[in-house]
């Protein structure tokens, strides 16, 4: 338990576990129904151009469970280095590979098997090979310092209870004068 002033007292744990087991069933069966949206309608809702969203696997794009468009923020540029922060089934990792092109690279974490793999395949689907999957935490990212130009997020520091170690990290793994989207 973190007992830091600002940091919720939650079982981090236990949260993880939930958060994972419902992010499984959004990359198995997104068709099942969620208390939050999901899918291409949710692409809408957010923004998402529409050839953006047709240029996706649709099995990438029906478990998409964003919570914003870290692109509304500006297209990346080719060449760029990303670091996507709970990629979930890879919709903003292989947006920011198809950007950032082939001379670029986007390291993709996520807590959740189910949702790596489904970025892996979209990657896989999509001839990209500038997508890094990988096992990993916001608070704890597997990725050197310095290496990123920019780092994107779509939701997933709102599932997190410490906000402060989730952006230590952003900061630790952005190259000097890179941006957070």
């Amino acid at each position: 338990m973190n007992t830091r002033i600002g940091v919720a007292a939650v079982d981090r744990e236990e949260l993880r576990a939930r958060i994972s087991e419902k992010y499984r069933d959004v990359a198995m069966n997104p068709g099942l129904g969620f208390h939050f949206h999901t899918g291409a309608p949710l692409a809408r809702m957010l923004g998402y151009p529409p050839e953006v969203v047709a240029a996706l696997p649709p099995g990438t794009v029906d478990s998409f469970a964003g919570t914003g468009n870290p692109f509304l923020f500006g297209d990346l540029h080719a060449g760029e280095t990303v670091v996507d922060l709970g990629c979930g089934a890879g919709f903003d990792s292989l947006t920011a590979a198809r950007q950032v092109g082939p001379g670029g690279r986007v390291f993709a974490v996520d807590m959740t098997a189910e949702m790596r793999a489904k970025t892996e395949a979209g990657a896989e689907a999509l001839g990209l090979t500038n997508v890094t999957v990988l096992e990993g935490f916001a608070e704890d990212l597997p990725v050197a310092a310095g290496v990123a130009d920019v780092v994107i997020s779509n939701g997933v520091i709102n599932l997190c209870p410490d906000k402060q170690a989730i952006f230590r990290e952003m900061y630790r793994v952005l190259k000097q004068g890179g941006r957070i989207q």
